[in-house]
């Protein structure tokens, strides 16, 4: 079952942080069809937030016909997001963890670590398209 956390510091939305932690976990197979939601009951008491904040989340989901409620049954997963690709993401896992602790020793902390991780993303994406 996913465990969601919130960033204060992202500037995301907290409704659509816990929207990107579903779809992250669909995408890396971390959550599978059938596979059940957290309660919002659970959700708010984990992260003392609002449940209409969950509950947005979640209706955020259905609408991508990622999740399907069940009344007094729970949340459920009934699409995925992952490709072909889901055995790439072992090997990808390690070397990328690998480059983490690289940039560590390098003395990054971690919000240097994503901005140059962010920064090099844009501008591969970039150089992609064009």
């Amino acid at each position: 079952m996913i465990e969601f956390h919130l960033d204060g510091r992202s500037g995301v939305s907290p409704y659509l942080q816990l929207v990107q932690q579903v779809r992250h976990a669909l995408r890396l197979g971390m959550l599978r069809q059938g596979d059940q939601l957290p309660t919002v009951k659970e959700v708010v008491a984990h992260l003392a937030i609002n449940a209409n904040t969950v509950l947005k989340a979640y209706r955020e989901l259905e609408h991508e016909g990622l999740v399907a409620a069940r009344p007094g049954v729970g949340t459920f997963v009934t699409a995925t997001l992952t490709g072909t690709s889901l055995a790439a993401h072992g090997p990808l896992r390690l070397e990328l963890q690998r480059w983490l602790a690289k940039a560590r020793r390098a003395g990054l902390d971690d919000e240097s670590i994503e901005a140059l991780f962010m920064t090099t993303f844009r501008t591969t994406a970039q150089e992609d398209i064009a």
